[in-house]
């Protein structure tokens, strides 16, 4: 991996600013021993919900980055940025489109050493995010490693992120996206619900991202920190076949 801010997580807790969240749920979210928590959502994301779950998290001392989904939710004040890329579609507003409006707006202002593109490929065509921004998520393997390609070695993205949002995606996808990446750090988010599920992606990913399942079970949530960051990516694994 590369020595950027981002580089050293293993485990991150996502969290959206339009699902209401308690007190005592952020807390143990906060002190769970996770690496980061990145605040964003695909839809209801405004000004006012990011800022008031910024300075919830800013309560602690873990590290708090955005998403950057929609300019309403540009909010100052966090320890980075990511900006996201959607790789597999065809509409181009969401690989250069609506992120070159943003510099357009707000370019002077962006604190480049604590930003980062993220090449976004969706897989999961139930996901919000594949329905809003047209994603062709029916790819084989070789075309999710082709798109693996494109980002990490002609684009030079820093981060590839393989998002099945909702549910548990193909672990051959992640290992054999993982042997494809020379320089990029590669993200895996979607149906981390377990620790068990967590170990699986920590095998293969960098950076392991969960979601939903803070919602809805807050201790398997929480299981899954210790169980990230107690794998090691598996060497032998990413051995070329």
């Amino acid at each position: 991996m590369s020595g950027e801010w981002y580089s050293g997580w293993r485990h991150v807790f996502k969290l959206d600013p339009e699902r209401e969240i308690s007190d005592a749920d952020l807390d143990a979210i906060c002190m769970s021993g996770t690496d980061a928590i990145i605040v964003g959502g695909s839809t209801g994301v405004t000004f006012d919900n990011t800022v008031d779950l910024m300075s919830r998290i800013r309560r602690y001392e873990v590290a708090c980055a955005l998403e950057v989904s929609t300019l309403e939710g540009a909010v100052p004040g966090f320890d980075g940025y990511f900006v996201p890329l959607v790789l597999n579609t065809n509409r181009s507003e969401w690989i250069n489109g609506k992120q070159t409006e943003g510099l357009v707006e707000y370019g002077t202002f962006v604190p480049w050493e604590e930003t980062a593109a993220q090449g976004y490929i969706i897989l999961n065509a139930e996901a919000t995010a594949a329905k809003i921004t047209g994603a062709h998520t029916e790819l084989s393997e070789q075309e999710v490693v082709a798109h693996v390609q494109m980002a990490d070695r002609l684009m030079r993205l820093p981060i590839v992120y393989l998002e099945y949002s909702g549910k548990f995606g193909s672990m051959e996808y992640v290992r054999q996206a993982r042997k494809s990446i020379q320089q990029a750090t590669l993200f895996y988010g979607g149906g981390i619900d377990s620790a068990e599920k967590a170990r699986d992606a920590a095998q293969y990913a960098h950076t392991v991202v969960v979601g939903n399942i803070v919602y809805s079970d807050l201790t398997a949530a929480l299981a899954t920190v210790a169980a990230v960051q107690e794998t090691v990516v598996d060497s032998v694994s990413l051995a070329p076949d």
